[in-house]
């Protein structure tokens, strides 16, 4: 019961505290996982005036849930996980600044560059799909507020929706 105790709190804490960046053996500084999540969020599916944006449409707490739910695999949170890692030490690498100290310019460079990898083009198919989720998914899960991504595509959901998120 301990272990598993344990390994609930390392798993939620993740999000909640702070990934420390090293390079060449030294620590560089700590992002927030969340925060780095919602800037990436930001650059691939931007807010707009029609409030379609993955943030206004809480896509980071969507990623919480996600992170949190027993029938998404160890391996996908993992990943999800290291991407925000990986996101920040390329952009280290490259800028010698933290992904969310970038410029949009500069992240948008990163992002180019790092999708020409397999896991930069992985991680960023993963999140743009995560970020769908949250566009079009059903209001009652914390996303699309007001509905606003079903108006935009000027979609009528089917019915009966659920009177309450399974996640």
């Amino acid at each position: 019961m301990f272990l598993r105790s344990r390994r609930n709190f390392l798993q939620k804490g993740f999000l909640g505290g702070s990934v420390l960046v090293f390079t060449q053996g030294e620590l560089f500084g700590s992002v927030s996982p969340l925060e780095t999540i919602a800037t990436l969020f930001q650059d691939l599916l931007p807010d707009t005036k029609n409030k379609i944006g993955a943030n206004e449409n809480n896509a980071v707490h969507y990623i919480t849930l996600i992170l949190d739910h027993s029938r998404v695999s160890d391996a996908q949170k993992k990943f999800i996980r290291n991407g925000v890692k990986w996101l920040n030490e390329e952009a280290l690498l490259k800028h010698k600044l933290l992904y969310t100290k970038l410029s949009q310019t500069q992240r948008q460079e990163l992002l180019k560059d790092i999708a020409k990898t397999k896991w930069g083009e992985s991680f960023i198919f993963t999140m743009l799909g995560y970020g769908f989720e949250v566009l079009l998914g059903d209001p009652v899960y914390g996303i699309n507020k007001n509905e606003s991504g079903w108006k935009w595509l000027e979609h009528k959901p089917g019915l009966p929706r659920p009177k309450e998120p399974l996640l």
